[in-house]
């Protein structure tokens, strides 16, 4: 898994590519956390997902606790076909707010 952190219009993007899997998903997720911490917009670009399993779907869902938490909004953008079926399965797709792509995210609109 290879990931990249751009700041945008006052968000944080952090863009993932590859698996996150249970090698990845230890580093996925502190870097989540990190952003997460900031009150703040954090968009999560999943395009370049490949593969996730349970382990990053944890990840995820602590982010959007840590970030709840701490005042800011966590969204998903631009999720891959094989990762929005994770969600889906795992119904996570209604706890996430999800959009089509960064851009519809920074704008607010799904």
């Amino acid at each position: 898994m290879k990931h990249e952190i751009v700041e945008k219009q006052g968000a944080s993007i952090v863009v993932f590519k590859g698996e996150i899997d249970l090698d990845s998903s230890p580093a996925a997720r502190k870097t989540l956390l990190r952003c997460s911490d900031n009150t703040g917009n954090v968009i999560v670009d999943l395009s370049g997902v490949t593969y996730i399993d349970s382990s990053g779907v944890a990840s995820l869902v602590e982010a959007l606790q840590a970030a709840k938490k701490n005042g800011s909004l966590l969204s998903l953008a631009a999720v891959s076909e094989p990762t929005r079926r994770v969600l889906e399965l795992a119904r996570l797709d209604k706890v996430f707010t999800i959009y089509g792509s960064v851009d519809e995210a920074l704008a607010g609109k799904g």
